[in-house]
């Protein structure tokens, strides 16, 4: 019998915050004795996170677990989509990949088996958790597509939760889009709206008082919460929308330059926090030659499509561009980018693209072809670097399998096993989160910083303290907007009244 109290997180549109919301609100419950869990039904990401026992779901869900100080599972997020190409995307179920579908496929031959999968999975979680805060997608307004639609209002029936509808007023237009939001809702799930929840304000409130009268006059909905811009959180993003955030141009100030070469299928970005956060480092985003200028390290990230996106560094010049700078920069390359940097790419079971072979960059002596079968699992061990070890832990998540042509030095040792390419003054390897492993980290660019003529200078925060400090400051800065002691009342009367 289900015994968890629901609350789901519903937006006016997406980029609105209701991840971030989601990750406050479970780290809320936690912080207030509840067993907590988070639960997305279907989530589109190519940022992904691997659970402990190897599975892959949506990153936003993994990153909530941990806020909620739990151990994720597929449950949290039964439907993982992750977009391969144009109109088509690798479905993964509870971890493991199904099949490539069309758009069109997924939703006239997919809905019924992904409503089952979503029910079990809500229903399984419900029972051994007191608190489930679910997060919706995009708009549940999507009027073309709620008579199928897989995680908002039907997702709010089946958990039998109360919504929250979440408007960004940072984007301007806040009234505009909650109102129009909530008369495009049948009556029915008008119903399951308990309240509102204004994101990102600056500004005077007093301000904005005379809207929020306005606004719960208008509807009969009140206000939960004006929640005030947050610009320095350190947590994971996983909507690509985050990207905008970045930089394209380099930062005098900053004494280490590092340009991220950002292709259409760029994967797992969140690989390149920890430097972002580094007081030496300046990260940008690079998705043109010009951009490119003399970086001191360019970053090859992840890629859902491998074949397709080196075939758009070389039609763009970005290959062409990184090659005339190949013995004067430091270049890393992680899985997807990792795959790049080497000589050839191949697809024959077209798992990725029905482009069968492309070349690399052909800056590592390795070949990669594309399985059948994705690796999906959390590694510890030690990298290499300079002759010296350092401790590093991580995950694989990827379709392709690389061999070397030629002898090589190994990146790192994983398990007992020897992973990854040292070439010079380029490294690749198959880890995610690498860059998360502190003493590695601060070694590495300290090695830059060497080949500057910089003095090294000591590692300057603790990622994982960092992460956790993170969670505290935004459940504090969501305490202080939102009324729990309402919320706490909604959910219980809301679960009352449906006996």
């Amino acid at each position: 019998m289900k015994k968890a109290l629901p609350l789901m997180i519903q937006g006016t549109h997406s980029d609105a915050g209701k991840s971030l919301l989601t990750t406050a609100f479970c780290r809320i419950f936690a912080e207030d004795g509840f067993k907590t869990a988070p639960f997305k039904s279907q989530n589109m990401a190519l940022n992904s996170y691997i659970t402990k026992d190897g599975k892959e779901i949506g990153r936003a869900q993994g990153i909530q677990a941990e806020a909620a100080g739990v151990e994720a599972t597929t449950n949290m997020n039964p439907i993982l989509i992750k977009p391969t190409r144009e109109y088509e995307a690798q479905i993964v179920v509870h971890g493991v990949p199904l099949q490539n579908m069309y758009a069109y496929e997924y939703r006239k031959d997919f809905f019924k088996t992904g409503h089952r999968i979503i029910t079990k999975a809500y229903e399984e979680l419900a029972s051994e958790y007191e608190c489930v805060v679910i997060e919706g997608a995009g708009s549940p307004a999507e009027i073309n597509l709620n008579d199928r639609e897989l995680v908002n209002m039907r997702v709010a029936d089946i958990a039998q939760s109360p919504v929250i509808l979440v408007g960004d007023i940072d984007k301007g237009g806040v009234f505009a889009s909650l109102v129009g939001t909530i008369q495009l809702l049948s009556k029915e799930h008008k119903s399951k709206l308990v309240g509102v929840v204004i994101n990102k304000f600056r500004g005077d409130l007093s301000l904005l008082q005379p809207g929020l009268d306005w606004f719960e006059e208008y509807t009969g909905l009140p206000v939960l919460g004006v929640v005030p811009y947050l610009d320095d959180v350190e947590i994971d993003a996983e909507d690509s929308l985050a990207l905008t955030t970045y930089p394209t141009l380099p930062n005098p100030a900053k004494e280490l330059d590092v340009a991220v070469i950002s292709y259409p299928r760029m994967s797992n970005f969140t690989d390149l926090d920890p430097i972002r956060f580094e007081d030496d480092c300046h990260v940008r985003l690079v998705t043109k030659p010009s951009q490119l200028g003399t970086p001191d390290l360019i970053v090859f990230p992840g890629s859902k499509n491998t074949l397709e996106d080196a075939k758009y560094l070389h039609e763009t010049g970005l290959a062409e561009a990184v090659l005339a700078m190949k013995n004067k920069v430091n270049i890393a390359g992680i899985c997807g980018g990792y795959q790049i940097l080497g000589e050839v790419i191949t697809d024959p079971n077209e798992v990725e693209s029905t482009q069968k072979s492309i070349k690399g960059l052909g800056l590592l002596p390795i070949h990669t072809v594309m399985q059948t079968k994705k690796r999906t699992k959390r590694v510890s061990g030690h990298a290499i670097l300079r002759n010296q070890l350092y401790q590093i832990e991580g995950y694989e998540i990827h379709m392709g399998e690389t061999t070397s042509t030629e002898p090589i030095s190994h990146f790192a040792e994983l398990n007992g096993i020897k992973e990854g390419v040292t070439f010079t003054r380029i490294i690749g390897t198959y880890v995610h989160d690498i860059f998360h492993n502190d003493s590695f980290r601060r070694a590495y660019l300290n090695d830059i910083r060497r080949q500057k003529g910089l003095d090294p200078i000591k590692t300057t925060f603790n990622s994982r303290e960092r992460k956790a400090e993170s969670f505290q400051k935004l459940a504090r800065h969501v305490r202080k907007a939102i009324d729990m002691e309402k919320i706490y009342k909604i959910m219980s009367e809301y679960k009352s009244n449906l006996r």
